[in-house]
């Protein structure tokens, strides 16, 4: 059963119709829908509690073991829900990380996954953490007078702890690559967009790489890189990354930092947009939003607007006052257009790259800055 209120916020009927498209890709059976309007949240129950004796009535009538809400709860919220419903109940967050848990193939996707988990859930040990325990051969754990909460939060710390040392050696790997890279003078262009808006096809339609690629939200999640040589521009590394969406979960975006560093050190962004979708503004808008937190703003972009095929659009380049190319219209399903875009990459291969200053001294800065 799926709950959307309106609180008067804008472009409310994409939001909605993206949780059914969550829930749809998490593989979930939709029993229907329940919508109303409220000035704010309520405290104890975000719904009033008309609202919830309606969704009560809903779960009983169509037997509904889950309840989504397009919107943050929180975990009081959350308890104070299920008790009255008898059911599960989750946020628009937890459905999205767990669509991540299912489609996370690679083992740094896996960890960061179980990070962004651990760290959302660490305030909501209301169903408990004694899995955990098993982990650890459980007897003798628990010190003097700790309570079982305490204990939880405890094994939920240290594992949490173990997944940022991996994920820090991650870290280290993809730097020692990307140096590499720099020293052969090999231009990087990572591909970023909203979810959805045909990045992979595009990706396979310049490398033929063969990546996973469907009509529905977060179809990729592990970054896929590969080297492509462009007559003009020669050797080109690719890299096909994670869609963004409205409202992200701010613990998604900092778990995924290893693999979004491949955005923050690319030399151009190809920003990939959904011509054909009438919100294609906005979430261009949430895009950059989610590149400046992870401090990608500077990173030069070009514009491609994907999908003409279905629209009236021709392929076509759109240059700035000083000639420089900064949107293409394509569709990489057809083909139409690709020219144009390569095109496009060797204009930007003969300019000076964005990353080539680079150095140790400056990641060494940056991490302990982040400490």
């Amino acid at each position: 059963m799926l709950v959307g209120l309106d609180f008067g916020e804008d472009a409310r009927q994409e939001s909605l119709n993206e949780l059914e498209l969550l829930a749809r890709s998490a593989g979930l059976k939709l029993a229907g829908w329940i919508e109303g309007k409220r000035q704010r949240p309520d405290s104890a129950f975000f719904a009033g509690r008309g609202k919830v004796a309606e969704i009560k009535a809903k779960v009983l009538e169509t037997g509904s073991g889950l309840v989504v809400f397009n919107h943050a709860l929180s975990p009081a919220q959350e308890r104070n829900l299920e008790r009255e419903l008898q059911c599960r109940v989750i946020d628009r967050t937890s459905l999205i990380l767990d669509i991540f848990a299912q489609r996370a193939q690679s083992h740094e996707g896996k960890v960061q996954v179980e990070l962004a988990q651990l760290e959302h859930l660490a305030t909501r040990l209301v169903r408990g953490w004694t899995h955990l325990e098993r982990q650890r051969g459980g007897i003798g754990l628990r010190g003097p007078g700790e309570t079982q909460l305490e204990t939880d939060r405890r094994l939920l710390g240290m594992r949490v702890k173990q997944l940022r040392s991996r994920l820090a050696k991650l870290k280290q790997q993809r730097a020692v690559q990307r140096r590499a890279r720099v020293r052969r003078d090999v231009m990087s262009v990572s591909l970023v967009g909203y979810t959805n808006a045909g990045k992979s096809t595009l990706f396979n339609a310049l490398t033929h790489a063969g990546a996973y690629a469907a009509d529905q939200l977060f179809a990729t999640l592990d970054t896929t890189t590969r080297r492509l040589f462009v007559e003009g521009a020669g050797h080109i590394t690719l890299s096909d990354t994670v869609g963004f969406i409205r409202e992200l979960p701010h613990a998604l975006v900092e778990a995924f930092t290893a693999t979004l560093e491949e955005t923050i050190h690319a030399d151009l962004l190809l920003h990939v947009v959904d011509a054909a979708s009438p919100n294609r503004e906005q979430q261009m808008e949430q895009v950059n939003a989610v590149l400046a937190e992870i401090d990608a703003a500077g990173v030069p972009q070009i514009v491609v607007l994907n999908k003409i095929d279905r629209t009236a659009l021709p392929p076509e380049v759109e240059r700035d006052e000083c000639g420089k190319i900064v949107r293409v219209r394509l569709s990489a399903k057809t083909g139409a257009g690709l020219d144009l875009l390569r095109e496009a990459l060797v204009e930007a291969a003969a300019r000076p790259r964005h990353n080539t200053t680079y150095t140790e001294a400056d990641a060494a800065q940056k991490a302990y800055a982040s400490q």
